[in-house]
C-alpha cells in the first residue's frame, strides 16, 4: 500500500513538472514570436485600425478556436497565432512611445518590470506551494468591472487620471492572475500546458501594455 502510494505521488510530481516545463518552453517561444509580430507591425507602419482588428481576431481565436484545439498539436499553432495577433496589435502603441525622446527607455522599463514581476510571482508560487485558486472569482469580476469602467471612461468621462487608475488596476489583477495560474500548474490544478501558456501570455501582454501606459504618463515627454 505504501509502495503504491509513493509511486502515485512520484507520478503526480512528474506530471506537474512536465506541465510546468512544457508551459515555460512554449511561453518563451510564443513571447519571441509575439515580439517579432510587434516588430513587423512597427516596421510596416500598422495603424490603429489594423491593430484593433488584430486584437478582435485574437479574442475570437481564444474564445472559439483554442477550446477546440488545446488538447491536440493544433493547439500549439493556435497559441502561436494568438501571440502573433496580440503582438501585432501593440505595434502602433509601441511606435507612439518609441517616437518619444525617451521612448526606448520606457519600453525597456516596461519589459523589465513585467519580467521581474513574472519571475517574482513564479518564484513565490513555486516555493510557497499554496493554492491560490480562490483568487479566480475575484479576478473574473474585477476584470468585468475594469472593462465596464474603461468603456464608461472612454465614451463619457474621458479622464486621463481615471485611465491611469484602470491601468494600475490591470497591473495588479494580472499579477494576481499569474499567481493563480502558476499555482494551478505547480499544484496540479492545470494540466493543459497550451491553455496555461495562453493564459500567462495574456497576463504578461496586459501587464506590459498597462505598465507602459503608466510609465509614459509619468514621463515628461508623453
Amino acid at each position: 500500500m505504501n509502495t503504491f502510494s509513493t509511486s502515485t505521488t512520484i507520478s503526480n510530481i512528474q506530471v506537474k513538472n512536465k506541465v510546468l516545463s512544457d508551459t515555460m518552453r512554449l511561453l518563451s517561444y510564443t513571447l519571441v514570436f509575439g515580439g517579432l509580430a510587434s516588430w513587423l507591425s512597427i516596421a510596416s507602419g500598422a495603424g490603429f485600425g489594423s491593430a484593433m482588428a488584430s486584437s478582435i481576431a485574437a479574442i475570437v481565436v481564444i474564445w472559439f478556436v483554442l477550446p477546440k484545439t488545446q488538447n491536440s498539436n493544433k493547439g500549439i499553432i493556435t497559441a502561436f497565432g494568438i501571440a502573433g495577433l496580440l503582438g501585432y496589435s501593440i505595434g502602433p502603441m509601441l511606435s507612439h512611445y518609441l517616437a518619444l525622446p525617451n521612448g526606448a527607455d520606457l519600453v525597456v522599463q516596461a519589459l523589465t518590470g513585467t519580467g521581474i514581476a513574472f519571475f517574482a510571482i513564479s518564484f513565490y508560487a513555486q516555493n510557497s506551494k499554496k493554492d491560490f485558486s480562490f483568487l479566480n472569482g475575484m479576478i473574473f469580476f474585477a476584470m468585468i468591472g475594469i472593462i465596464a469602467l474603461s468603456l464608461i471612461n472612454f465614451f463619457f468621462i474621458e479622464s486621463s487620471a481615471f485611465s491611469l487608475l484602470m491601468s494600475f488596476a490591470v497591473v495588479m489583477i494580472m499579477g494576481a492572475f499569474m499567481l493563480s495560474q502558476m499555482s494551478a500548474i505547480i499544484n496540479g490544478g492545470e494540466t493543459n500546458y497550451i491553455s496555461a501558456t495562453v493564459g500567462l501570455y495574456l497576463a504578461l501582454h496586459n501587464m506590459f501594455t498597462s505598465l507602459l501606459h503608466l510609465l509614459g504618463a509619468f514621463s515628461n515627454d508623453d
